[in-house]
């Protein structure tokens, strides 16, 4: 199979009678191949959603399909995207201080197991310029001072200049903006070291310690004007004990973290992952290692 010839759509929209027939007609009618294909209607908001990889002809431009979904997206009032299955997304990561989740991306990128170009990393703190550099990585320094607005200006002007594609918080201890938020919604993702919606905030092992949990566990989840709130698309958590000291879960918390934070970067730089008003559907593709 030509990989170069495959690419995948996503689109949404209100549900509504023959969607599928009529993109797989569209798709027919220009000798395209499904190869795989996955969709979901919510019942609770009318909202239908699909994943499609498709390979086409040779000879057959796909400015010609995009043309004819951007038709058809019209007559469903639908939002789509048409992108090459291996697309790789520039990527822009914040730290602070801990680096655990920032070497996870780092050696999933190198190691192919995600499709991103890292572009830049930022950080309020100059403790990880280290790992930038053995690893060869732009990295950028740009302390608060106070002057969180500025701070965030410099940030924008990275993210215009590098034309980002995912802005990930790697443990980035800083609350967003409403205005980059605005700006950048559905496109930020951040690793909360909580099983949301419990322990928000500052400390939460702490937080876990105190109540005598049984379990601990991390979120990734869309940044949004809420602290901690955003639609959330990937946890997982691990068993702990009375035994265990607040020093003992944040150990065990960062390799959850770390895990949680791949898996949903995976996702995403897929196209598996879809805003939900508040929720997001997920797509599951191979079982991710």
């Amino acid at each position: 199979m030509d990989q170069d010839k495959i690419y995948l759509l996503r689109l949404n929209c209100k549900d509504q009678i023959g969607i599928v027939s009529k993109i797989s007609t569209l798709l027919a009618n220009k000798n395209c191949n499904i190869i795989e294909s996955k969709q979901f209607t919510d019942q609770d908001t009318s909202g239908f959603f699909i994943r499609q990889s498709f390979q086409v002809p040779n000879g057959l431009s796909i400015k010609i399909i995009n043309k004819e979904f951007e038709s058809l997206s019209k007559i469903l009032n639908a939002k789509y995207e048409i992108r090459h299955t291996h697309k790789t997304l520039k990527t822009l990561i914040l730290v602070s201080k801990f680096d655990h989740c920032l070497i996870e991306l780092i050696n999933k990128t190198k190691n192919k197991s995600l499709n991103l170009s890292i572009e830049a990393i930022i950080s309020n703190h100059n403790k990880l310029k280290k790992i930038s550099s053995v690893e060869n990585l732009p990295f950028y320094y740009f302390p608060i001072n106070n002057d969180k607005i500025n701070q965030e200006k410099r940030i924008i002007k990275i993210i215009d200049e590098k034309k980002i594609d995912i802005i990930i918080l790697a443990r980035y201890m800083q609350i967003l903006s409403r205005n980059f938020v605005d700006q950048f919604y559905g496109k930020i993702i951040n690793i909360h070291h909580s099983f949301l919606p419990s322990f928000k905030g500052a400390k939460p092992y702490h937080q876990a310690y105190e109540r005598g949990v049984k379990i601990i566990g991390a979120t990734a989840h869309f940044v949004n004007q809420n602290l901690d709130e955003g639609p959330i698309i990937e946890q997982d958590v691990e068993k702990v004990d009375h035994e265990l000291s607040p020093g003992d879960l944040v150990a065990i918390g960062k390799d959850i973290e770390a895990r949680v934070l791949y898996k949903a970067i995976k996702n995403f730089s897929e196209g598996r992952v879809f805003l939900n008003e508040k929720k997001t559907i997920v797509f599951k593709g191979d079982k991710i290692l």
